[in-house]
């Protein structure tokens, strides 16, 4: 059976993951991941083929599919544009309100070199899209609500991270108790992000 050849672009949280979730794809095989690190300083307890970023030109025959799997605040919206020339690719970003921009530059990338670009396919928008879909059909006139956390925000997290001075950083979401109980309640009221999630940076 012939593999499709996949491509890892950013070895961070997400990139690693991914690594590990081709592995249980057996149709599929992972040539190579690219990184703006050096890639000697990157380790891997799978002896992963790392090669730096720079280098993407030399396998543009060698992936059928790209990847994305660096940061929606300022890695996607330069790279995935530039990426999608070369390659087909996958990417989850997730910056809501600025997905029908993103779309427009990535579609127009993509077509200009008769390459494919699927976008915003992670946990949200991705799963949880794919969750509101059913729920919405089985139950049309229902009120959808969306919450975050408890727990950790990869994206916001690597924002923080990326300011100049912060060695490390780690953003925490807790929704709020007292707007849950009221939708358990069975109250449909409009609620805002302002007020309704707590953010914790540590």
């Amino acid at each position: 059976m012939e593999k499709i050849k996949i491509g890892i672009i950013g070895f961070g949280n997400v990139g690693k993951s991914v690594s590990k979730i081709l592995s249980h794809n057996h149709d599929m095989e992972l040539v190579s991941v690219f990184t703006r690190r050096l890639p000697e300083d990157i380790s891997s307890s799978d002896e992963i083929p790392i090669h730096h970023i720079d280098n993407l030109k030399f396998f543009l025959d060698e992936i059928d599919v790209m990847i994305l799997c660096n940061g929606s605040a300022t890695d996607l919206p330069k790279q995935g544009p530039e990426i999608a020339k070369m390659f087909n690719v996958i990417d989850s970003y997730d910056t809501h309100s600025n997905i029908p921009e993103y779309f427009e530059n990535m579609n127009s990338a993509a077509l200009s070199s008769n390459k494919v670009a699927i976008i915003s396919t992670g946990w949200d928008p991705g799963v949880f899209s794919i969750n509101r879909l059913y729920n919405e059909a089985l139950l049309p006139d229902s009120k959808t609500y969306t919450f975050w956390g408890p727990g950790v925000s990869q994206g916001h997290s690597q924002a923080i991270r990326s300011i100049n001075g912060v060695k490390d950083g780690i953003q925490y979401t807790i929704p709020v108790d007292k707007t849950l109980d009221s939708i358990r309640a069975g109250q449909t009221n409009d609620f805002s992000i302002e007020k309704n999630t707590q953010e914790f940076v540590m």
